[in-house]
């Protein structure tokens, strides 16, 4: 009998120190938002402007990251992506107009991109077997999680200190340090030789032809538009509109006092519901079929975003509501990427889901402009919440005629 590969590889931790240092500072920025349009008098549509450029830059440069790590190697990749990552932080901090936060935000987009899932998961994926590939990918997954459970705290905690000029810079710093665990991302090719023989051409190619792929590609837009949405006006929208605080219930024993804190914190806690959600979604994958998981997921985000909405808001509907779709939040991630290596192979694993994954971030666009122009426009977020509700059931509709078998045999002409 053949010894059993370990799952924890140097491979598996190095990229869990990646996704969790990035994902740490990406999920704070809808704290920065009041602090922001405070200082300059900037209506609430600039910075959700500036988030929703700093999405699709991100899409867009997932699949142009992926294909570099394939040609030039994978830590080359990562390497542009902290640079690029940094570089965008710290000229933000010196921005004073929407126009020039928006554009520096491009290069934050462009670091997410490489230091992100697209190449991220494709090195975790090609160094695990295929026994552990499901589950190495969801706990890589969770690790972006663990970044946004501190993530948003730390940086409500920095600008009690600090201007917030002064903490993109220190986040500029932080996210340079990812470039120390670089030694550690040596991915064996674990490819087929056919695979290997395969140009990208003929792989794209193939892929486009499939009608699965199309689904995947439109199922996983709705992902991005709810993640972004809430990632970038969910602290806000707590903050103006959640219900007071018991100075003398639970969250108040806590230090959560305010609800600004309240909103910062529930970032936090779908963080760290969505640890064990990611975890147990690539678990589930290896067992059962990934389609089927993923029609599940976003049935259960749909379901709770619209029981969210019809309720009033209290500290206690926002804990429930965040621990529930924080469960739900990125278990798409290691499904979506698993289905992708599982029908298409391991090869171009990183160029086919970065541009899945643009589809993603075309929702992330959406989801934090949206949630800025009608704030400005309507007074109140319902209309973009019940938008999220409509295309979440979209998404858990479309996943279930995708054929999940591997075409990779299959020739493309």
């Amino acid at each position: 009998m053949p010894a059993r590969t370990p799952l924890f590889t140097p491979v598996l931790i190095a990229g869990c120190i990646v996704i969790m240092l990035g994902f740490s500072i990406r999920a704070s920025f809808g704290v920065f938002q009041i602090p922001i349009a405070t200082e300059f008098g900037w209506p609430r549509a600039e910075f959700s402007m500036a988030i929703a450029i700093q999405n699709l830059a991100w899409g867009i440069g997932q699949p142009i990251f992926g294909a570099l790590a394939e040609r030039f190697g994978d830590r080359k990749a990562i390497i542009a992506g902290a640079l690029s990552y940094a570089a965008g932080l710290v000229l933000s901090s010196y921005a004073t107009t929407p126009v020039a936060m928006q554009f520096w935000e491009v290069f934050v987009g462009f670091g997410l991109a490489g230091t992100g899932f697209g190449v991220i998961l494709a090195v975790v994926g090609r160094a695990a077997s295929a026994e552990n590939r499901s589950l190495a990918l969801g706990i890589t997954t969770a690790a972006g999680s663990a970044g946004q459970v501190v993530g948003a705290p730390i940086a409500a905690a920095l600008l009690d200190h600090y201007p917030w000029q002064t903490v993109f810079m220190i986040f500029a710093a932080v996210i340079l340090c990812v470039l120390m665990v670089l030694p550690m991302m040596r991915a064996p090719e674990r490819a087929s030789r056919a695979e290997l023989e395969e140009s990208i051409g003929t792989v794209l190619l193939r892929a486009f032809r499939d009608p699965s792929y199309t689904f995947i590609f439109l199922g996983f837009f709705s992902c991005g538009y709810q993640l972004s949405f809430i990632t970038a006006h969910f602290p806000a929208f707590v903050a103006q509109m959640c219900g007071a605080i018991d100075p003398h219930g639970v969250l108040a024993g806590i230090g959560i006092t305010t609800t600004s804190r309240l909103g910062a914190a529930a970032i936090s806690l779908i963080g760290l519901a969505n640890i064990a959600g990611s975890i147990a979604a690539g678990w589930l994958g290896k067992h059962y079929p990934k389609k089927y998981l993923l029609s599940a997921v976003y049935t259960g985000r749909t379901i709770v975003a619209a029981a969210f909405i019809l309720m009033p808001m209290t500290p206690l509907t926002v804990v429930v509501f965040s621990l529930l779709m924080g469960a739900l939040w990125l278990a798409t991630v290691p499904l979506t990427s698993g289905l992708v290596a599982h029908i298409y192979g391991l090869r171009y694993m990183g160029t086919l889901y970065g541009l899945v994954f643009f589809s993603h971030q075309l929702g992330s666009f959406l989801g934090a402009w949206l949630g800025g122009r009608m704030f400005d426009a309507y007074g109140s977020y319902t209309a973009v919440w019940w938008i999220g509700v409509g295309i979440g059931a979209f998404s858990a509709l479309i996943h279930l005629p995708i054929r999940e078998r591997p075409i990779s045999a299959v020739p493309a002409e």
